[in-house]
């Protein structure tokens, strides 16, 4: 990332402690914060039963960068429009499994350096790069790959079947 973007991030950035057990995500409750984890581990459970174990370095969170960028409340003149836009509900469960020290940047703040920055995030690579460096969005990924696969091979066994009946 260039640097007036990292320093924009650090500028808005809020350092916090949560204690062992506490719970950051809920599901249902509106996403407001995108963490980042400095110390320790997380546990990330997702509707779907999707478990996520989220250490050093990790996000949590980044759904709200992503929505950020596609509801962006700026129109296509480049002027700030202020349009009714649903609001992002956690799906899923974050567990601090120890004491845990995050750095935290709110839902308005990343907005802001998201219409700062949009034609750098809104670049198809660093898009990619976000989804692929997140382990939350890797995991519903890779299950949703495993269903779609899954519902392949038993069409493709329904088909054989029928077919061997037929003749």
């Amino acid at each position: 990332m260039d640097e007036p973007i990292l320093d924009a991030i650090c500028e808005r950035l809020r350092q916090k402690v949560y204690f062992k057990g506490s719970t950051i995500l809920h599901p249902g409750d509106l996403v407001e914060k995108m963490f980042f984890v400095l110390r320790v581990e997380l546990k990330s459970i997702g509707e779907d039963g999707t478990r996520v174990f989220l250490t050093e370095r990790d996000a949590c969170g980044e759904e709200l960068l992503v929505w950020c960028l596609e509801n962006s409340s700026v129109s296509t003149d480049g002027k700030k429009a202020w349009l009714p836009r649903p609001r992002l509900l956690s799906r899923r469960t974050v567990t601090c499994l120890t004491n845990v020290e995050v750095y935290s940047i709110g839902a308005a703040d990343l907005e802001a350096i998201t219409i700062r920055f949009t034609r750098f995030l809104r670049n198809p690579l660093v898009q990619r790069a976000l989804r692929f460096e997140s382990p939350y969005l890797r995991s519903v990924a890779a299950t949703r790959i495993q269903v779609a696969w899954r519902r392949y091979w038993k069409r493709q066994l329904i088909r054989a079947l029928s077919q061997k009946n037929y003749y």
